[in-house]
């Protein structure tokens, strides 16, 4: 397992168009992807639970993946998570 503190750097509060981005990304890994923030662990490939986790600007949130392609999974989540506009 992989995992990786980040910033959230994200346009506004993480409304619906970064999220559903966030989910697409992830999907795309075979690894299980989650995002912890405070005491929830939400899986990164369910749009109904990335919108329940109500993500704000500045916010830090850890980024984890378990799998084959678990490095490159948080890699480009994390950078997405930081430097999306």
């Amino acid at each position: 397992m992989v995992s990786k503190t980040v910033t959230i750097n994200l346009s506004g509060d993480a409304e619906a168009r970064p999220v559903a981005v966030l989910v697409q990304r992830a999907s795309q890994f075979d690894s299980k992807v989650f995002i912890r923030s405070a005491d929830k662990q939400i899986n990164a490939k369910s749009i109904m639970g990335m919108m329940s986790l109500g993500l704000s600007q500045g916010e830090e949130i850890t980024v984890s993946a378990e799998g084959d392609d678990e490095v490159a999974a948080v890699d480009n989540l994390s950078e997405y998570l930081e430097s999306a506009k």
